[in-house]
């Protein structure tokens, strides 16, 4: 891989810059809302300035490769799941595959990550398919290992096709994306209809898309909502984006709005016992999942 396409260290640098831009909220505050208009200019940090020079870079590139025809592209190109076939615990060992050496924080692998959060999950009373959903929800990252670059495969996302939100991470860096030129899209609706709904929508290509079109067939709507919208910050954190959403979009971000607590904020728990854990969630994935899938 072109060592251009590669500005993160790992990919955890990403994940913990989200850290940073959406703090979690302190338990005995009042409950979160992404506006607070008594809130003073000075009280605001600045976290694209703060961001580590290959954080910058990683969405220079991401925001000046992700177009319409891209995303079109990368959907011809993985969507018909020709790339393999194999179970859910054989892609969570295959993910596990993609060691991040670079993380000071952490010396957990991909799977001890998803276990983290789905015992977080778990440990709070949630339903078995929100479990399953944080187990899972990071397999999309695979396409690292198929040779995408990291920009194709986690970042922000985002609708192409219309114009950006001032609201997306580093939103100058769009200067520099080809569909700038492209008048069609760079209007409020571009090439959408008002309230049509998200799954009319073309958004930013990675492994939350990518994921969700593998389990779309065997997981409840909520879930499948947690798997493919859970990198879309605009909307469920800024609350953009409000008017490409029918009222099934709105009612199911509820439950975006609920998982990403746990899919930023488990990192640092105490490593999961694989062993101990592996029967409960083989279980839960025969539950949900026939032997083998499409990938």
């Amino acid at each position: 891989m072109n060592d251009s396409n590669r500005p993160l260290a790992g990919l955890e640098e990403w994940e913990d810059f989200l850290k940073d831009r959406y703090p979690e909220p302190e338990a005995t505050a009042k409950p979160f809302q992404a506006t607070d208009p008594a809130k003073k200019k000075e009280q605001f940090r600045n976290y694209e300035a703060d961001a580590r020079p290959s954080v910058r870079e990683f969405y220079r590139l991401n925001h000046r490769h992700q177009t319409y025809d891209f995303v079109e592209s990368k959907r011809r190109e993985f969507l018909p799941l020709a790339r393999k076939q194999m179970g859910i615990w054989e892609a969570l060992e295959f993910l596990n595959t993609l060691v991040d050496d670079s993380d000071p924080d952490t010396d957990l692998s991909q799977l001890d990550h998803l276990l983290q959060t789905a015992e977080q999950i778990r440990h709070d009373g949630h339903p078995r398919w929100f479990v399953l959903a944080g187990l899972i929800h990071d397999l999309g990252k695979i396409l690292c290992l198929y040779g995408e670059p990291q920009w194709a495969v986690v970042g922000d996302t985002f609708p192409v096709g219309c114009e950006w939100s001032e609201k997306i991470v580093f939103h100058q860096f769009f200067n520099d994306n080809p569909d700038k030129n492209e008048s069609r899209y760079q209007t409020r609706l571009g090439v959408y209809e008002e309230g049509r709904g998200l799954d009319s929508v073309k958004m930013s290509w990675g492994h939350d898309e990518y994921l969700y079109h593998v389990t779309k067939d065997y997981l409840p709507p909520e879930a499948l909502y947690m798997i493919r919208y859970h990198s879309f910050y605009p909307a469920h954190r800024d609350g953009e984006y409000n008017y490409l959403m029918n009222d099934k979009d709105r009612e199911m971000f509820h439950w975006v709005r609920a998982f990403n607590p746990y899919d930023l904020y488990t990192k640092s728990h105490q490593k999961p016992n694989l062993k101990e854990l592996r029967p409960f969630y083989d279980e839960l994935i025969k539950e949900y999942f026939p032997a083998t899938l499409r990938w």
